[in-house]
């Protein structure tokens, strides 16, 4: 992940991060669905990288999608990084937090919203300030 402005070791990581976030952002690991902390939860404010604070979306982007985790139609611009994503047999895009790569999940293009895009990012992966 060195392609991302703000480079931290490992060890750094493992002593901010609990370790299901761990898991998640360094790992590219997956929370079960209907269990994060911002599945639904639909309060204003915005959400942040939980490693490096970097704000990535807006509570007016988050939508019910029904999928198990928190959707977004939208991300703050340039604050997400898209990769192909090839894992478990699969052709996806991952999205990753542009300033520091940590994975928060993967866009979809089936969204109801006129953007069509789902943001289907972990709660895991984020903290959110009102």
């Amino acid at each position: 992940m060195s392609k991302h402005p703000f480079k931290k070791t490992e060890d750094h990581w493992r002593k901010i991060l609990d370790d299901e976030s761990y898991r998640i952002m360094r790992e590219k690991g997956t929370e079960y669905p209907h269990t994060g902390e911002y599945n639904l939860h639909f309060r204003k404010g915005t959400y942040i990288c939980k490693a490096c604070k970097e704000p990535l979306f807006v509570s007016e982007y988050k939508f019910e999608s029904n999928c198990g985790w928190p959707s977004f139609s939208d991300s703050i611009d340039g604050k997400i990084r898209y990769e192909p994503d090839h894992s478990h047999s699969m052709n996806r895009i991952e999205i990753l937090c542009e300033n520091c790569g940590g994975h928060l999940g993967h866009i979809f293009p089936d969204g109801p919203t006129p953007s069509q895009r789902r943001y289907c990012v972990n709660s895991a992966s984020l903290n959110f300030k009102s």
